[in-house]
C-alpha cells in the first residue's frame, strides 16, 4: 500500500512539474472572477507575452504559458485556473481546430493602450467602463476635448467615449435639471473651455472633437461607446453644416429647417432617424428606444446574444465570448437602438426580441472599428442622476460587464490579412 501511494504521489507530481499552460476558465460554474480574469489576460500581454482566447471554448477561456508568477497573480486576484499538461492543451487545440466545432483559438499579441474620453472632474464610478477597467486592474489615460484636438488619441489603440452629448445640447438635461447648480456649472465650464479652444460655440467645438475621433477610427482605432455618446456621435457628424440647437443652448435658434439638412452619408451606425425639436424633450432622436418600452418590466427584460462562426466572422465571436446568451436588460438616456435607423452594414451582436430592438452593433469605418452599446451601467438597471455607484466586488461575474472587456481585449488580437 505504501508503495502504491508514493507512486501516485510522484506521479502527481511529476504531471504537475510538467505542466506547461495555466488555463482560465471562462464558464459560468468554475470561474469565480469573470471579470478579473481579463485583467488577468491584459496583465500578460503587458508583459510582452502573448496568450490565446479560445472562443466558444467554456466561455470564452484563456491558455497562457505555466509560470510561477502567473499562478501568484491569479491567485492573489482572486480568479480561478486549472494546470494543464502540454499533451492536455494540445489536445484541447485540436478539438478546438475541429471543423465540426464552432470554436476557434485566437492569439493575443499586444495590450493595447487604452484612453478613455471623460471630464477631468469625473469619478471612475461615473462611468461603467472605468469602473471595470479599474477593477479588473486594467490601465488606463483620460482624454478630453483638449486632448483630442491637440492630435493625442494618435498615441492610443482603443478610445472609450464616456456618457458625452456631441450636439452642444448638454444632455438635453435642460427641462429637469436646467436650475440645478451641476447643470448650470457644466454650462459654463463647457463654453469656457469652447471659447479657450478658439471656438465661438460648444457645438462647433463638439462637432470639431467628433470630427477627430472619427478621423482616428478611419485610421485604424478601435471606438467603444455607450449610452448617450453613441447616438450623440452620429447625430453630431451628420448635422455637421446646420444648427439643430436651441437658443438655451447656444444663444440664438436652431436652423428651422435643420431635419432636411442631415447628411446621413457622414454617420458611423444610423441613418434616416428624426430629431426630437422639443428641447424639454429628454430625449435626441427616434435612433434610440427608451420611451417605446415601457411595457417591457426590469424581471422580464433580457438581451439575447448573437451566434456568429468563431472560424469565419472571429471579430463578432470575440466581442459577443460569454458565460451565458441571455443578458440582463439595463437602461440610458439611450437604451436601446431601433432597426430601422441601422445601417445594413452594421452588425447587431444583440438584441431584445420582445421589443425588437437593438442592443449592441458593430461595424467597420475605414480602416477601424467601433462598437456602440445601449445603456448607462449593466449592474444599476435604471441609473439616475446621483444614484449611488455600482460596487463591481458584488458583481464579479456580470455578464454584461463582460462585453465591456471583451472590446477592451479585441484590439490585442493578431490581424489576419485580408482578402483583396
Amino acid at each position: 500500500m505504501k508503495y502504491w501511494v508514493l507512486f501516485f504521489l510522484l506521479f502527481c507530481g511529476l504531471q504537475f512539474s510538467f505542466a506547461s499552460y495555466i488555463l482560465i476558465p471562462m464558464d459560468e460554474e468554475t470561474q469565480e472572477n469573470h471579470l478579473k480574469a481579463y485583467g488577468i489576460a491584459y496583465w500578460i500581454l503587458a508583459k510582452n507575452e502573448k496568450a490565446k482566447w479560445l472562443l466558444n471554448y467554456r466561455g470564452g477561456s484563456f491558455l497562457l504559458n505555466d509560470t510561477e508568477d502567473t499562478r501568484r497573480e491569479c491567485q492573489i486576484r482572486g480568479v480561478s485556473f486549472e494546470v494543464l499538461s502540454d499533451a492536455k492543451a494540445t489536445q484541447i487545440l485540436d478539438e478546438i481546430s475541429s471543423p465540426s466545432k464552432n470554436q476557434e483559438a485566437v492569439v493575443l499579441e499586444k495590450a493595447p493602450k487604452i484612453a478613455v474620453y471623460s471630464p477631468k472632474g469625473n469619478q471612475p464610478w461615473d462611468d461603467a467602463v472605468t469602473m471595470v477597467l479599474t477593477f479588473a486592474e486594467i490601465p488606463y489615460d483620460v482624454v478630453y476635448d483638449t486632448e483630442v484636438l491637440q492630435g493625442k488619441l494618435l498615441l492610443y489603440d482603443w478610445l472609450h467615449l464616456h456618457h458625452e452629448d456631441f450636439t452642444g445640447q448638454y444632455g438635453k438635461f435642460y427641462g429637469a435639471y436646467r436650475a440645478t447648480p451641476w447643470y448650470i456649472q457644466g454650462k459654463q465650464e463647457a463654453e469656457a473651455l469652447a471659447k479657450e479652444l478658439g471656438f465661438d460655440k460648444v457645438s462647433k467645438e463638439k462637432l470639431a472633437v467628433a470630427t477627430t475621433i472619427r478621423d482616428y477610427v478611419v485610421g485604424g482605432g478601435f471606438m467603444f461607446a455607450m449610452c448617450s455618446a453613441t447616438d450623440s456621435f452620429d447625430i453630431a457628424l451628420a448635422a455637421s453644416t446646420t444648427d439643430i440647437c436651441e437658443t438655451m443652448f447656444d444663444g440664438d435658434p436652431a436652423a428651422p429647417n435643420y431635419q432636411a439638412q442631415l447628411d446621413f452619408s457622414q454617420t458611423f451606425a444610423f441613418r434616416d432617424f428624426v430629431l426630437k425639436r422639443n428641447p424639454m424633450e429628454y430625449e435626441f432622436s427616434s435612433i434610440d428606444m427608451t420611451e417605446k418600452r415601457r411595457t417591457i418590466q426590469k424581471e422580464t427584460d433580457y438581451f439575447t446574444l448573437m451566434d456568429f462562426s468563431a472560424k469565419w466572422d472571429p471579430i463578432p465571436t470575440m466581442l459577443c465570448q460569454n458565460h451565458t446568451t441571455l443578458v440582463k436588460g439595463f437602461m440610458g438616456q439611450t437604451t436601446a437602438y431601433d432597426p430601422n435607423t441601422i445601417r445594413p452594414t452594421v452588425l447587431v451582436l444583440a438584441e431584445n426580441k420582445v421589443n425588437g430592438e437593438a442592443r449592441y452593433i458593430h461595424g467597420i469605418k475605414g480602416k477601424g472599428f467601433f462598437t456602440f452599446y445601449g445603456g448607462h451601467d449593466p449592474e444599476d438597471y435604471q441609473h439616475r442622476v446621483g444614484d449611488p455607484k455600482t460596487e463591481l466586488e458584488l458583481h464579479p461575474n456580470s455578464p454584461g460587464y463582460r462585453l465591456i472587456l471583451n472590446n477592451v481585449l479585441f484590439p490585442a488580437a493578431k490581424k489576419k490579412k485580408q482578402k483583396t
